[in-house]
């Protein structure tokens, strides 16, 4: 039975110990940063909501700024909690190898201690003599001889092992003490960050309260944000008819031009057919020439395919608007729909305040719907293009300065700035500043994001700008 319990010991240790060789190299440092910029958004998260309490009129933004903070709070628990298991496990790892060192340093100096006091008893050059005389032949003295050269390098052997043994033994023990340090810190910081995440949820309780008693304030503001989402949606609406007014226009002039290219090609291949007119000879019976063009040579018309209109290889798994006929729409397109869920944000910093579709606001029997998002930033923040396109719309819509920037058949807004640095028909690249962030209708800097379709649809935009974890 005791036999079974250490086999069953020895096995659980080496898993363990293999288990923890095989962890990535650098996890608790990368755990470190993890929390060093979970502590710096932190603190902007914190200023963000000191200066939106200043403001004496009560905004959702300070409730969507605490549960920010309550979501960053709750990741840097747990990224506590795992430095808090890392050093839980390093410290019993230690402990474990201290143990098994000390044996074996036990051990080895017993051994050690015996090969010693049998060197001292036979340390006369007599008992050496007679040890090798002793021998039955020459083979056997040589024999001797190895064996006792061997011995020697064998307690030599010993000493260095006993002395390393030692060093790391001392090693494991400075360890252990640091990992003990270092967990003593970082308990401190875990209980530390639990107290703060209890007082977040108190203070976000105070703010729901806040926004039951002013429910009719809170009401008026989203009635604001409705009538600003739907002067935005019918100007988009009227922004999006125009280009693809424009689109069918230039692409009726193109199949008009390439139509008339190829009756004139034709008419030039049919004259230069005719055969050359002779003096010399009697009038020759003369059979009208039918000028009609050869069935493969007629020009095509209607909805055919024009000879000459430059396209664009087109993939037949997707349909194509008006917005895509030429090939640089279809490009643009399919590189924004490639990029889905990578897009580079339109702002450095800043937190969703509002997000895209239906939201019940907590405390209230009230519920906004938006087109897009709305990110609180700092006013005067440079506000940049997502992706590759050409500036559509630059100016106010109903008292709000906008940039609509087109990309192929898909259309990305820009809502609150306080001034603009783009014109109409301008091309701008992913990362182009537009312009610069103004205040929202709660008076605070903002901005407002939005994602359309060849429709007018809106779209989510945090499905297709990248992660911010």
């Amino acid at each position: 039975m005791l036999k079974r319990l250490i086999i069953i010991l020895f096995i659980t240790l080496a898993i363990s110990t293999l288990a923890h060789s095989q962890q990535p190299q650098g996890t608790r440092e990368d755990l470190q940063k993890k929390e060093q910029d979970l502590r710096r958004e932190l603190a902007e998260l914190n200023s963000m909501m000191v200066q939106t309490q200043n403001n004496k009129k009560l905004s959702l933004k300070q409730l969507a700024i605490i549960k920010k903070k309550i979501n960053q709070r709750e990741d840097l628990v747990n990224t506590i909690n795992k430095q808090v298991r890392q050093l839980d496990e390093t410290i019993f790892n230690n402990e474990r190898d201290i143990y098994r060192l000390g044996k074996e340093l036990d051990t080895l100096k017993i051994k050690y201690a015996k090969s010693i006091v049998f060197a001292y008893k036979n340390r006369s050059s007599y008992e050496y003599l007679n040890f090798l005389f002793s021998a039955d032949d020459f083979n056997d003295a040589i024999k001797r001889i190895t064996y006792l050269k061997s011995y020697r390098q064998n307690r030599e052997t010993q000493a260095n092992t006993i002395a390393k043994t030692e060093s790391y033994l001392k090693e494991k023990i400075g360890s252990l003490s640091s990992n003990k340090k270092e967990m003593s810190v970082t308990l401190v910081k875990q209980s530390e960050q639990l107290k703060d995440l209890q007082d977040d949820k108190k203070e976000q309780d105070q703010v729901v309260a806040q926004l039951k008693s002013k429910e009719r304030e809170i009401g008026n503001q989203i009635k604001d944000k409705e009538k600003q989402r739907q002067k935005m949606q019918q100007a988009m609406m009227a922004i999006i008819r125009r280009e693809t007014e424009e689109a069918n226009r230039r692409a009726k002039l193109a199949q008009q031009k390439a139509i008339d290219d190829e009756k004139k090609r034709v008419a030039a291949a049919a004259n230069a057919a005719k055969p050359a007119t002779t003096t010399n000879t009697a009038p020759a019976t003369t059979t009208p020439k039918d000028n009609t063009p050869a069935p493969n040579n007629r020009p095509k018309l209607g909805n055919e395919t024009v000879t000459g209109v430059a396209t664009a290889p087109k993939d037949n798994s997707r349909s194509y608007s008006a917005l895509e006929t030429t090939p640089e729409g279809r490009e643009t397109s399919i590189k924004f729909e490639n990029n889905k869920g990578r897009l580079p944000w339109p702002v450095d910093a800043g937190v969703v305040t509002t997000r895209f579709g239906t939201e019940n606001i907590p405390g209230t029997k009230l519920v906004q719907k938006s087109d897009g998002i709305e990110i609180a930033l700092p006013s005067g923040s440079a506000i940049k293009s997502v992706a590759d396109g050409i500036v559509t719309y630059a100016g106010d819509i109903g008292g709000d300065q906008v940039v609509f920037v087109k990309h192929g058949k898909y259309f990305t807004s820009y809502s609150h700035l306080s001034n603009i640095t783009v014109s109409v028909g301008q091309e701008v690249k992913a990362g182009s500043v537009l312009g610069r962030s103004g205040n929202g209708l709660d008076g605070e800097g903002s901005l407002l994001f939005m994602v359309n379709n060849e429709k007018a649809t809106p779209l989510n935009p945090e499905s297709w700008l990248k992660s911010r974890r």
